[in-house]
């Protein structure tokens, strides 16, 4: 099977870049949410239709992205 209906795009969520996907593969969408820098996915998703599997992953990524501490820098 061929991946289908890929997009991709960066999007800030909480002052993080994240690089977001979605993908088709037959009749179920794909997600993967990754940091821009070092590029670590850490959210992922799957389901019946795009909106879904993107709301899912955002989500997710939101939750992972709260718990992270941040530490500053100079």
């Amino acid at each position: 099977m061929k991946a289908e209906e890929y997009t991709e795009r960066q999007q800030e969520i909480d002052g993080w870049k994240v690089h977001i996907v979605t993908y088709r593969i037959g009749d179920r969408y794909y997600c993967t949410i990754d940091n821009v820098d070092p590029g670590a996915r850490f959210a992922r998703a799957e389901g019946d239709t795009r909106e879904d599997v993107e709301r899912t992953a955002l989500e997710k990524a939101r939750k992972h992205l709260a718990q992270t501490r941040r530490f500053p820098t100079g």
